[in-house]
């Protein structure tokens, strides 16, 4: 199978004026400075993306309108991903979802993507409003608090914005309600969401910058060919900061024997409550889309179109990537 560059992906998510936009175009910036192209996907509930205007000069970038991603065009965000990938071919993506979505949603419908093209979800990066978050706290009830909720609870990172709004003891308060909700993630208070983006990266698991990952990746494959993914890491040092981000993809090199695949499943980890992906194995002459949910595998003989990976997508909340990782790596070893 030919060499497929990995594209990064980040989802971007908040509630309603909380500053995504305003944290978009500096994440923007910073990879444009680091010599790289980004692209952006960006959803709004309405007809017209106002935000987009904000970037649609700077950069690639896909809109998508009149639904909410985790909802009614959830199946065409994997669509979008593909096309962008395929027409631009940029360096990274940053997908900004409305503030209304789910974030836990979008990444099963991210992870889609994952099945015919090669992509890496780095995490889920959520800007909290602090005032907003303090007030709805105080009432403990309403649909956008509970949605809040989730946003904080499904994040790999997490910015308090606009803190200049609230005072230090109320930061407190928020910082100590909020590490309760997420335990995982670092929380990094901001205003005008003005934070250090490597910092961000790095609690992303991407410790020495993505643009010197991209250069190891294509030395790689010019000195060995490999087409494995995480190119460019140590494997222990790339999950060093990864164990409690919610998405686990693994490229496979080969068949897998399809009797201790399915032992393997059996016996994943409750925190992982979702997985998907294209097979193939070495006692079967055919290729099998592969469902896992409700601890329940399936799977469903096809015949792909074009240039499909082996694949295999973990999703769950504060599951062990790097044991899953291992897993995966012994069955390819047989």
């Amino acid at each position: 199978m030919p060499t497929q560059t990995t594209t990064p992906i980040y989802i971007l998510s908040g509630f309603l004026g909380s500053g995504k936009t305003t944290f978009l175009q500096q994440f923007v910036t910073h990879w444009q400075a680091q010599g790289l192209v980004p692209a952006v996907i960006m959803n709004e509930i309405g007809d017209v993306n106002l935000d987009g205007l904000l970037v649609q000069n700077q950069v690639p970038m896909t809109e998508m309108l009149s639904g909410c991603i985790c909802c009614s065009i959830r199946g065409d965000l994997s669509m979008e991903i593909a096309g962008l990938i395929q027409r631009e071919a940029p360096d990274v993506i940053i997908i900004e979802a409305t503030g209304i979505a789910n974030p836990m949603e979008i990444l099963d419908g991210v992870t889609e993507a994952a099945l015919y093209i090669k992509i890496d979800l780095k995490g889920v990066i959520t800007v909290v409003d602090s005032a907003h978050l303090l007030e709805l706290y105080r009432e403990q009830k309403g649909k956008t608090f509970r949605l809040m909720q989730e946003q904080i609870r499904a994040a790999s990172c997490l910015i308090l914005n606009k803190t200049d709004r609230i005072g230090d003891e109320e930061q407190k308060e928020l910082t100590d309600v909020i590490s309760r909700w997420n335990a995982y993630a670092p929380l990094l208070p901001a205003v005008r969401c003005e934070v250090e983006i490597p910092h961000i990266l790095e609690s992303l698991g991407d410790k020495n910058g993505l643009a010197a990952a991209l250069r190891e990746a294509s030395r790689e494959r010019e000195s060995d060919g490999h087409t494995g993914h995480h190119h460019g890491h140590n494997a222990s040092e790339h999950h060093t900061h990864h164990d409690h981000v919610m998405v686990y993809t693994h490229y496979l090199k080969g068949p897998l024997d399809s009797g201790a695949f399915e032992k393997f499943i059996a016996n994943l980890p409750r925190e992982v409550y979702r997985a998907k992906g294209v097979l193939t194995f070495s006692d079967t002459a055919s290729r099998f889309l592969f469902q896992y949910a409700f601890r329940e595998p399936d799977f469903l003989r096809i015949n792909p179109q074009g240039e499909v990976p082996d694949v295999v997508v973990f999703i769950g909340e504060h599951f062990s990537k790097s044991a899953i990782e291992q897993g995966m790596r012994a069955l390819e070893e047989g």
